[in-house]
C-alpha cells in the first residue's frame, strides 16, 4: 500500500508551456509518448530553458488540467520573472492536498505518481473528493541518477 499525506498548501502560481492531449487516458503508452514529444520539442526549440532560466527554484513541474474543456499537460516552473510566451500561468488554490511521494528516473516519475495518486491512492480515499481543477508533480534531482517527485492533488473534506 502506498502512502499519502494531506497537507495544506498555500496558493501558487506556474508559468507553463503546455499542449492539447489526443490520447486516451487509458493508454499510458499512446499518453506517455505525446508527452515525451511535446516535452522533446520544448528542449528542441529553446523554450525548456527559457522556463528554467525564469523558475525561482530548481523544481521542474508537470501539470495536467482540463482546460476550455480540453486535457491539457504542462511543463512548468515557479516563475521568478515573467515568459513572455508561456502558453498559460496556472493558478493553484489555497486547498488541502494530497501529496503522494516518491523516487525514480526522471523521465518516468511524473507519470509514474499521477498514476499511483489516481488509480490507487483517490480511490480508496473516502473521507475527501478531488475538487477538480489543475494537479500537479514536481520532480528534483537526487543528485545520484534518480529523482524525488510529489504529485499534489487539491481536495475537499467530505
Amino acid at each position: 500500500m502506498t502512502d499519502y499525506a494531506i497537507e495544506h498548501k498555500k496558493s501558487f502560481t506556474l508559468t507553463a508551456y503546455g499542449f492539447s492531449i489526443r490520447s486516451n487516458f487509458q493508454d499510458m503508452s499512446a499518453l506517455q509518448k505525446e508527452k515525451a514529444e511535446f516535452w522533446g520539442s520544448l528542449k528542441a526549440d529553446g523554450r525548456y530553458d527559457k522556463l528554467k532560466d525564469a523558475a525561482k527554484d530548481d523544481l521542474e513541474w508537470s501539470v495536467n488540467e482540463v482546460y476550455q474543456g480540453k486535457p491539457w499537460n504542462y511543463f512548468a516552473v515557479e516563475a521568478r520573472k515573467s515568459v513572455g510566451d508561456a502558453t498559460r500561468i496556472i493558478e493553484f488554490p489555497e486547498s488541502e492536498y494530497i501529496v503522494v511521494a516518491g523516487n525514480g528516473e526522471k523521465e518516468a516519475l511524473f507519470d509514474q505518481l499521477t498514476y499511483l495518486a489516481f488509480g490507487e491512492i483517490l480511490p480508496r480515499i473516502t473521507d475527501y473528493a478531488y475538487i477538480g481543477g489543475p494537479n500537479a508533480t514536481y520532480r528534483q534531482d537526487n543528485g545520484d541518477g534518480t529523482f524525488y517527485g510529489q504529485f499534489w492533488v487539491p481536495v475537499v473534506k467530505k
